[in-house]
């Protein structure tokens, strides 16, 4: 699992260092990975073949012709690019895609299990907040309902 954040420097040719841990995470059928603008946030997806993979299968679920699937198909695999590891570990990214999310120094780069973000560095520290403060209200919600959820049982079980 990809897993941790790590800040990185982009330099002048738009290369970082892939942490360690995600190189050995990525290894597939080539020394590399895949990335490609994400769907759920203002920042590059990345991954190994397990990450296409889990994507491949998700569009060829839909039916050819269905709309999300032509709209995952453009988003993902057209918008997809192949990075290889260098000899020091490090990936070029896509001049397009720093450009669209404001990639110019400092990036983060966040494991997320089956895969990993590049975000500009004070994106990602806002991204963070928010986040934080979804998982907090979404858990506080989530107890709740199992907290009620246990009493109808125990009243439904007291009425019996």
């Amino acid at each position: 699992m990809f897993l941790s954040s790590f800040e990185k420097q982009l330099d002048a040719k738009r290369r970082i260092v892939v942490p360690q841990e995600f190189r050995a995470l990525a290894a597939g059928p080539f020394d590399g990975i895949v990335c490609f603008p994400s769907i759920e946030a203002d920042c590059i997806e990345a991954g190994g073949k397990a990450l296409y993979d889990r994507y491949l299968g998700l569009i060829e679920e839909l039916e050819f012709g269905d709309p999300l699937r032509t709209a995952l198909e453009t988003s993902v695999l057209g918008g997809m690019a192949r990075l290889s590891f260098d000899t020091a570990g490090r990936i070029t990214l896509p001049e397009s895609l720093c450009e669209m999310f404001g990639l110019t120094d400092w990036v983060a780069v966040v494991g997320l299990g089956d895969r990993f973000q590049i975000w500009p560095r004070e994106a990602f520290q806002a991204h963070r907040a928010a986040q934080r403060e979804a998982a907090r209200e979404g858990l506080a919600q989530m107890r709740a309902q199992q907290r009620a959820a246990k009493l109808e049982v125990r009243r439904q079980g007291a009425a019996s």
